[in-house]
């Protein structure tokens, strides 16, 4: 075999591999969507497939193994749409580009709701999350970060009030978080990071059911709300931005 057919085996197996392990994570997000994460068994998702269990543990050598795949490819998903809309809102303030993100986020978790459900629903017994995972984890966490670090560094956020009990956490947070931020503003923005995902699972979840109606417009509001929270102000419309 020359080295150039054996170049073309290589990439067969390769795309062969890659082929195979989107089949076995589309089983497997079939089965969360059926039964949820719990429940998720690596034999079943062979045996939709039609393979034997011995083949899939080639691709996952366990279930965790496939968990920790999926939920790596859920945060990653989610980080992208969220990171799509900040770009879209790029010419707007931080409060709008604030807003655009976390509406991205609702717009996603209602897409995948299943996906929603694994990564900030209620945790798989028995699973532990690798930090392989936190990257992706973090992306909507870094890019709220982002709106609010450059709005301090550049036309200025409202100072925050912070209390004296939370002083010493509140320094901790900013100096592991953000040591650019002022320690309230780094408080806030964990609070806010937490109640934008309560606000999505709320809604999701159905703790909204016959209490929240136009729910577009309420969920629009409230992380306005976070954003004034965290010391974003947009200028009045119209209004030319001043020099920095």
């Amino acid at each position: 075999m020359s080295p150039a057919d054996g170049s073309t085996a290589q990439g067969a197996r390769a795309r062969a591999r890659i082929e195979i392990t989107a089949a076995i994570k589309d089983a497997a997000r079939r089965q969360l969507a059926a039964d949820g994460a719990a429940k998720l068994s690596l034999r079943a998702v062979a045996r939709e497939l039609g393979m034997v269990s011995s083949a899939l543990y080639r691709y996952f050598p366990s279930r965790d193994d496939l968990l920790t795949d999926l939920i790596i490819d859920a945060y990653n998903s989610l980080g992208e749409s969220a990171e799509a809309a900040h770009t879209k809102a790029g010419g707007t303030g931080p409060a709008e580009r604030w807003i655009a993100v976390c509406e991205a986020v609702r717009a996603w978790a209602l897409a995948h709701p299943h996906e929603y459900a694994l990564i900030y629903g209620s945790p798989v017994p028995g699973y532990v999350a690798p930090d392989t995972t936190v990257p992706a984890a973090s992306r909507v966490g870094l890019l709220l970060l982002g709106i609010v670090r450059d709005a301090h560094q550049g036309s200025g956020t409202v100072e925050l009030p912070l209390p004296a009990g939370l002083r010493s956490e509140a320094e901790r947070i900013a100096a592991d978080l953000a040591p650019d931020l002022p320690p309230a503003t780094a408080l806030a923005l964990v609070t806010a990071w937490a109640q934008l995902f309560g606000l999505v699972g709320f809604e999701l979840f159905g703790q909204f059911n016959r209490v929240v109606e136009d729910r577009e417009t309420f969920f629009r509001h409230a992380v306005g709300q976070l954003g004034r929270g965290v010391g974003l102000v947009d200028p009045p419309r119209g209004a030319e931005a001043e020099p920095v």
